[in-house]
């Protein structure tokens, strides 16, 4: 009988996920006894069973531009109205409208985010959060850092694979552990649903060429299992000669929800990119945007990824929950690079490259609690999570023959000589527990307090001299909010949090740094309003902000750094989000940062604004559809601009770089029910602009970009 199947299928999935459970409480009662190396062999291993639930409900797919929870503002499902903290949430609907093709193109409109810093720059996403530069470590990926702390081995995220992004801005550390004080971005992974969906699509325009699919459902009558798949194939360049950007991403996941208040997702995918690397122009050389001054045969930025992770929730009642998170990475990275042309057409440039291989294994258990007596409602977090990066890189470093920047002319392979530089290995292990308590009390006051204790430890061998750093670092960071609602549509809000961030820089086989990397300190004050009306879906935030951070890195050479004392940040950001009518959705946002070098700069930097930190960003977006009557279908027609502030090239205020306002443009329209005909321009104008100059090099930023997409939806 089909039902006794059914109930044998059942007691087969429980078992499955019981003996997930006892190993997820193993894990966490060991801590860092196991994977000591950091074995590619134990970490495959124990990523066989891989998991989601609940969380469903704050990860999308969201029904309009606005979403109205947050699972990342606090580690549970709260309203992003009850969080005492600046959160902004990139939805499906609007990554589809805007047809971004990177994680940086996702938050480009979101406020206190900037993510034009080297231009068209394609090695990785550069972002800037509140002043701060969060590349390093302020990428998460379903909860879970996604950026591997070394020197180059690192790589993208695909936003096709992506149905939701979320910005936590502030010192983020109490939760998430080792990161900067300007936030995080937390970008979710598509997972299966519960309704069968699916579209295949092919987009061509300005470099690409492009087709992918992604569909999924349920697999059984009854709803234990779905599935999804979603697949991306694109052959193309970055708007310059001899430029690559070429993707394979493939991405299988399955959910298995046995029984009401339990489910475990397992999250596949992978990932081959071929791309170019960084480009740079001789500052104030007077040349062609197209001009490629390294060796076609030589440049290039290569990164092969496999991703295997599980999300697995199992609601024991309704009071307790337990939640556990994990994913394993391999990642290996060719790159190559010419770089440093001179106006001299008789000057060497300079050459290296890397051979990169990276296996990281991350999890994060958690405990849920909530109850409530009298007028107050409690909802306690407690968790703890661990992380094993094991990475190895193979460093060369040399020079390659001269080109004449105005007619160049190429050597080839030939005059590249590279010799030893950088042969190391870095293995880095970090654990963390944290608490967190949420009160609200009268439905109208919410207090939001929580503390980690975070210890790491990392060392790094040099290969060729035999010689080794051994670093271990612990910290215990703190986070207070409280948040009053005047009505269940307007709250205030006033927030303190830390922040900690260690260090990875070599220091031996010839990389030099100016003195020992301490490990960063932040520490964040903020008050702000949220507003979400009634007539319309809509959410519209206001904040204050005052950021310090202290042993900042900069570079004082393009390859020494040096920690110059203490830098800090205040400023506002205003950001609205409004689903109008049905069919008109506007965005907003501004931020004002006030930057500055507060102590210990480098040569009477001290009151300086730090490099590459613009002082004013905005940015809006407006879209409209015409609803289609008769044999015509909808036509959509959407437009936003992007402006970007005067900033400086270095620390010292010497180079400045002017600002600049973007305009880009979207029309779509539906052929049929099924059919949607739509055409994306970014940079409309096709407007030339400097987006930052380092150290005697320009980079630009990416030019005029037109792709039409044809999509078959069902």
């Amino acid at each position: 009988m089909t039902v006794g199947r059914q109930a044998v299928l059942r007691v087969h999935v429980r078992r499955i996920i019981a003996s997930s459970a006892l190993m997820t409480v193993s894990l966490s009662l060991t801590g860092t006894g196991w994977a000591q190396d950091g074995s590619t062999e134990e970490a495959t291993q124990l990523q066989t069973v891989v998991i989601d639930g609940k969380s469903d409900r704050v990860v999308g797919p969201d029904r309009t531009i606005v979403a109205k929870d947050t699972a990342t503002g606090t580690k549970t499902d709260t309203p992003v109205i009850d969080v005492p903290a600046s959160v902004s949430v990139i939805t499906q609907k609007e990554l589809e409208a805007r047809h971004v093709e990177s994680l940086q193109q996702a938050v480009a409109y979101t406020s206190s985010v900037f993510t034009d810093e080297f231009g068209n720059d394609d090695r990785y996403d550069y972002i800037r959060i509140r002043g701060f530069d969060q590349t390093s470590l302020g990428t998460y990926r379903d909860g879970l850092a996604a950026r591997i702390p070394a020197w180059f081995t690192a790589s993208r995220l695909e936003p096709y694979g992506l149905q939701r992004v979320e910005v936590l801005k502030g010192s983020t550390s109490t939760l998430f552990g080792l990161n900067g004080p300007g936030g995080l971005v937390n970008a979710i992974t598509k997972r299966p649903q519960d309704e069968k969906h699916g579209e295949i699509y092919t987009s061509y325009g300005d470099g690409t060429k492009e087709i992918g699919a992604d569909f999924g459902g349920p697999i059984d009558a009854d709803g234990v299992w779905s599935y999804r798949l979603t697949t991306l194939g694109k052959q193309g360049d970055q708007g310059w000669d001899y430029s690559n950007d070429d993707r394979l991403y493939i991405a299988p996941a399955l959910t298995i929800k046995p029984q009401e208040g339990t489910s475990l997702t397992i999250l596949t995918d992978y990932y081959k990119r071929d791309g170019t690397g960084a480009r740079g122009l001789p500052a104030g050389a007077n040349i062609d945007m197209g001009t490629f001054l390294g060796e076609p045969d030589f440049n290039r930025f290569n990164t092969e990824q496999v991703d295997i992770g599980y999300q697995f929730e199992h609601e024991f009642n309704e009071n307790l929950t337990v939640r556990s998170n994990a994913r394993y990475t391999h990642l290996t990275l060719d790159y190559a690079e010419v770089y440093g042309a001179s106006p001299d057409p008789t000057a060497d440039r300079t050459a290296f490259s890397v051979d990169g291989l990276s296996n990281r294994f991350a999890f994060d258990n958690q405990l849920q609690y909530d109850t409530g007596w009298d007028r107050v409602d409690s909802k306690t977090l407690v968790g703890v999570d661990y992380a094993n990066d094991n990475t190895r890189e193979e460093i060369l470093f040399g020079t390659a023959g001269p080109i004449d920047i105005n007619n160049p002319t190429y050597c080839g392979l030939s005059c590249i000589n590279l010799g030893p530089y950088v042969n190391w290995r870095v293995k880095q292990q970090a654990v963390g527990v944290y608490a967190q308590e949420q009160l609200t009390f009268d439905d109208r006051w919410i207090a939001t307090f929580g503390g980690r204790w975070d210890h790491v430890h990392t060392t790094a061998d040099y290969l060729d001299s035999g010689t080794q750093d051994d670093d271990t670092a612990s910290a215990f960071t703190k986070r207070a909010g409280l948040t009053y609602k005047f009505t269940p549509n307007l709250a205030v809000y006033a927030n303190y949090s830390d922040s900690f961030q260690p260090l990875v820089a070599p220091s031996a086989n010839g990389y030099a740094v100016s003195g020992s990397l301490k490990p960063q300190k932040g520490e964040q004050y903020e008050v702000g309003v949220k507003y979400k009306p009634d007539g319309f879906d809509g959410l519209f935030t206001a904040a204050y902000f005052d950021l310090t951070q202290t042993n900042v890195p900069t570079y004082v050479t393009p390859v020494i750094q040096q920690q110059i004392g203490k830098v800090g940040v205040r400023g506002i950001e205003l950001e609205g989000k409004a689903a109008i009518t049905e069919n008109l959705n506007l965005t907003l946002a501004y931020s004002y940062w006030d930057a500055e070098i507060r102590e210990n700069g480098i040569g009477g930097n001290v009151g300086n604004r730090p490099q590459r930190v613009p002082r004013h960003l905005a940015s809006a977006w407006l879209d409209y559809t015409l609803p289609g009557e008769g044999q015509r279908g909808d036509l959509t027609v959407g437009g936003g601009v992007r402006y970007i502030g005067q900033s400086y090239g270095d620390d010292a205020n010497t180079v400045s770089v002017g600002g600049y306002a973007l305009v880009d443009a979207a029309v779509s329209y539906k052929v049929t029910k099924d059919v949607t005909l739509a055409v994306n321009a970014t940079n409309l104008f096709d407007k030339k602009y400097l987006a930052s100059s380092y150290y005697g090099t320009d980079f630009y930023g990416d030019r005029r970009k037109v792709v039409g997409t044809l999509k078959y939806s069902w």
